[in-house]
């Protein structure tokens, strides 16, 4: 058995990690860490564990959580990450980080999220964790960037035709739609129900820090730098995120054609499901599921891609278990169907 530790395990991406692994019949939780006040039973604080797990989740101890694991996640906030990750990586851990911290270049990282980056050498040797581009790199990695979740909706939609429209200079615009976990569990009036129940909003309108991540790894795939306008709005939703893409051009291919470009690209992909041509997704059908939906249609010059995830697993801890079961060669599926 593969022994996991979760660091961060109190936040949503930590705790959806503990159910996600219980369901893995390959891997044993040895640790639980977070910032806590004193050691507590982890079905204390998340009552809908009792009885699946018995483990107590304590303060962060490095060398206490290396000796009991083989793999740690790190569900840490950005700009933390990068000060813990080291420390497992110098001990001979393999390491998936959940935050923005190794996923772009360092510069980069530097202007878009406002902190230096203090662990450069790890920074380049981090592989990005989208199965569906990078899988056989996963499957050699001691060190993986999970992806964020606003990037995996555009990314997957993008994939089949980002070459296309980089050749043609054309410049998308993805607007997304996510649920308010996406956020993260904290303490702000701006994320209290008052606030977004039955409200709808835009922000961070072409500025939010994950336009970099988007267009780097975009333009990577493409072999030619691609502009991504992106506009995310939150729903007053628990989870999910719909993104919906426009790319306008007089010589785009036809529907069809267009559609043979998706359904070759993502034949063989076990999370990635293509709608029937011209019909689209909805945010419920792939919430809970570490699927990523998508549909498409071609009218009047534009090509419309709408992309849905669900924001904590494909988007995140889904996705951290599918690069694990890649990393030690194990059914990609498995505690995640």
């Amino acid at each position: 058995m593969i022994k996991i530790g979760v660091v961060g395990a109190t936040g949503y991406t930590g705790e959806e990690l503990v159910e996600v692994l219980l369901k893995n019949t390959e891997v044993e939780i040895t640790s639980l860490s977070a910032l806590v006040e004193k050691e507590v039973p982890f079905s204390e604080l998340y009552p809908r564990f009792g009885k699946k797990i018995s483990l107590k989740c304590k303060n962060l101890n490095v060398d206490d959580v290396a000796k009991k694991c083989d793999l740690v996640f790190l569900a840490l906030p950005h700009t933390v990450s990068m000060k813990i990750a080291p420390l497992f990586i110098k001990k001979g851990k393999k390491v998936i980080d959940l935050s923005a911290d190794y996923r772009l270049k360092q510069k980069t990282y530097e202007k878009w999220y406002g902190a230096k980056h203090t662990d450069a050498d790890n920074l380049k040797s981090a592989v990005y964790g989208l199965p569906e581009i990078n899988r056989e790199k996963i499957k050699k990695a001691d060190f993986v960037a999970n992806p964020g979740c606003y990037p995996t909706s555009v990314i997957l939609g993008l994939l089949p035709i980002a070459k296309l429209a980089a050749n043609a200079g054309l410049e998308v615009i993805a607007d997304s739609k996510s649920a308010v976990t996406g956020a993260g569990r904290k303490a702000l009036v701006s994320l209290s129900f008052g606030e977004v129940d039955e409200n709808f909003k835009c922000y961070k309108a072409n500025e939010h820090q994950h336009i970099p991540e988007m267009e780097y790894i975009s333009s990577g795939v493409a072999g030619k730098k691609m502009k991504i306008n992106f506009i995310p709005h939150l729903l007053p939703v628990k989870r999910g995120i719909l993104t919906t893409m426009y790319i306008k051009h007089k010589d785009l291919p036809s529907e069809k054609e267009m559609y043979g470009l998706y359904e070759n690209c993502f034949k063989n992909e076990p999370f990635v499901r293509l709608r029937p041509c011209g019909e689209m997704p909805s945010l419920q059908d792939a919430a809970g599921t570490n699927f990523c939906d998508i549909g498409i249609k071609v009218a009047r010059k534009m090509v419309i891609i709408v992309s849905v995830i669900d924001n904590l697993l494909k988007g995140a801890s889904g996705q951290a278990v599918q690069n694990m079961n890649i990393m030690y060669g194990i059914n990609e599926k498995n505690g995640l169907l």
